[in-house]
């Protein structure tokens, strides 16, 4: 019994499990490291295969490019291999296409609570607010449109420069808030998520310790893939309204509020 429980320690702790070069080499592709164990001077290192790819059709395991794109290999928040046309294939569109979704997002989010609260606010349907007698216009259309063209035009040409220059548009800024070009620049280092004291005051994906902002990677990518989430649902519920507005139906009003 003795002799046997040995042979099982020794091998167990053989080169081939967890002491020779190729094993070794071999553990770190495709697989999580989750434990190890050690017998006498040999250690053995217990892996366990990644995580699957999440997929947009998880019953379908066929289909190719169309269901699992090869580009796509699920380090995006919020990829689940959905590319039908092959948009992301290359790299730099892929980078891009992800960044015009965020901007994209984003503002659908701030307009479905804006038509929501507005409406519920006035009564006005949002197609009808800008045209409302009551409503208040200190400027002519015209004055507004150009203004919003000018304005507009210049902060999409600072991003559009920073998206292929990072960090290149943190100029000193002079404002209420902070004096130091540190306050607008990316404190996270991913494209798109700037955090730091401006961008992310009440600390939800970061700490600010003796005036730097530390960013927590956990909460930041349990954000990330939230966001995106709210952000597709929001350019969904954008289309939906253009086409209750083409009836002349408000989105309370479809709800019967």
């Amino acid at each position: 019994m003795a002799a046997a429980s040995g042979a099982v320690l020794n091998g167990l702790g053989s080169s081939f499990l967890c002491g020779g070069k190729r094993s070794r080499a071999l553990s770190g592709i495709g697989a999580t490291r989750i434990g190890s164990c050690s017998y006498g001077a040999r250690k053995l290192t217990i892996v366990a295969a990644a995580q699957p790819k999440k997929s947009w059709i998880p019953a379908v395991k066929g289909g190719g490019s169309f269901v699992d794109p090869e580009w796509l290999d699920g380090s995006l928040p919020g990829d689940y291999g959905f590319d039908p046309l092959g948009l992301g294939k290359d790299p730099a569109f892929l980078k891009w296409y992800r960044e015009a979704e965020l901007i994209h997002g984003r503002w659908a989010m701030a307009a479905v609570l804006g038509i929501f609260v507005g409406q519920a606010w006035s009564g006005i349907p949002w197609f009808e607010a800008g045209a409302d007698p009551g409503a208040i216009a200190p400027f002519s259309f015209g004055s507004l449109l150009g203004t919003q063209l000018i304005l507009m035009g210049w902060v999409e040409s600072k991003r559009w420069v920073d998206f292929f220059n990072p960090e290149s548009q943190s100029v000193e800024w002079a404002t209420p808030w902070s004096k130091t070009a540190e306050n607008f620049a990316n404190a996270t280092g991913d494209q798109g998520y700037p955090g730091g004291k401006f961008f992310d005051p009440l600390g939800f994906a970061g700490t600010l310790k003796n005036g730097v902002y530390i960013p927590d990677e956990e909460k930041l990518e349990r954000l990330k893939l939230a966001e995106i989430k709210h952000a597709r649902l929001a350019m969904l519920a954008m289309l939906i309204f253009y086409f209750e507005a083409g009836q002349g139906k408000t989105p309370l009003g479809a709800l019967g509020l």
